[in-house]
């Protein structure tokens, strides 16, 4: 399911296959739902000025930019990269960039923060929809993942079980939010509205407190669509 058409898709490339891995995207990264504007000459500076601090700042610590990227460190070098763009918006200093220990020592006082996940989906049990199950294998092959990375996908990884397993038991989440999405195809929705509340209500029920929300999903134009949300 896509809503660009195969020669839209073929003219642009894979995430996966840009030439830098930088531990924050530094231009805008499309699902295949919309076509992303290209990189912005500010987006532009960003991606040098995160560079250089991966040869200069990975260099003085041993690393390779790559792997200066995927520390503590690295990830505070790309908040002061944009912050040196477009002005102090993060709350990061360059002594963190600069400081393995200060970045990780800041990294472990932020890792017990609310999280609240507002969009997250898995898919029905006798769901038709295959695609997803390749942006999986993509994200461990990019090493997004570590967890998946070598690992083999199939379809299973993305319905009930597993959600429930990496949201609530393999994550810092404490509040999730289940969406969906339409189709003209009544089995090609992720879920119906009433699968939504279900799981929702199971897991609110289980845990004994607000653990889990839902989006109800209404689709104007489909005989029958307002009745049926009400």
């Amino acid at each position: 399911m896509s809503f660009l058409t195969k020669d839209e898709l073929d003219a642009l490339m894979p995430a996966e296959m840009l030439p830098h891995t930088t531990p924050i995207p530094t231009q805008i990264i499309s699902s295949d739902e919309y076509i992303p504007a290209p990189q912005s000459d500010k987006q532009r500076q960003v991606e040098a000025r995160l560079l250089d601090m991966g040869d200069e700042l990975g260099g003085r610590q041993g690393l390779s930019r790559r792997a200066f990227f995927q520390s503590a460190a690295g990830m505070a070098a790309a908040f002061v990269a944009m912050n040196d763009t477009f002005g102090a918006l993060f709350d990061v200093s360059k002594a963190e960039a600069a400081t393995p220990a200060m970045a990780q020592e800041r990294a472990n006082a932020l890792k017990d923060q609310f999280i609240m996940d507002m969009h997250t989906h898995f898919l029905r049990d006798d769901t038709r929809i295959q695609t997803f199950v390749r942006q999986r294998e993509a994200v461990g092959k990019s090493g997004w993942n570590p967890e998946l990375i070598g690992k083999p996908q199939t379809i299973e990884d993305l319905k009930w079980n597993n959600y429930f397993k990496e949201i609530f038991l393999d994550s810092d989440t404490k509040i999730a939010l289940i969406s969906s999405a339409p189709s003209d195809v009544p089995q090609d929705w992720f879920l119906t509205n009433e699968m939504t509340v279900a799981a929702r209500d199971r897991v609110n029920k289980e845990a004994g407190s607000k653990r889990m929300m839902a989006h109800a999903i209404f689709t104007p134009g489909q005989p029958g669509w307002l009745e049926h949300l009400e």
